[in-house]
């Protein structure tokens, strides 16, 4: 719908497993590329995995990213929270894996 603005949403990945053998990851693959496919046009980043992460704060940096470091994101366009937790509840972090996904609407500044 040309001309109206959708909500940003940023989908913050915590935990999931990486499969141990190829059809394991073929599997994972496909469940989040049909994922992707079920959001179409509403992707605007698809993000990616990411690795170790640190927390910087006032008291020093934490090397292990916390008690639950993200371990990946992506950016959605959706009408309003309740459509976006409605795709992340439908990812496969959240479907297959022993994950959960963060759902944050970006502010317009």
């Amino acid at each position: 719908m040309k001309g109206i603005h959708m909500p940003k949403f940023l989908l913050a990945f915590h935990g999931g497993t990486i499969p141990d053998d190829e059809a394991a990851v073929q599997e994972t693959m496909a469940a989040w590329g049909a994922w992707y496919q079920s959001i179409g046009a509403g992707v605007v980043d698809g993000g990616a995995p990411v690795g170790k992460s640190h927390t910087v704060s006032a008291q020093g940096i934490v090397e292990d990213g916390g008690a639950n470091p993200v371990s990946g994101y992506c950016i959605i366009e959706a009408a309003d929270y309740g459509a976006a937790t409605e795709i992340a509840s439908r990812n496969p972090m959240v479907t297959t894996e022993t994950g959960t996904v963060e759902v944050a609407q970006f502010v317009d500044m």
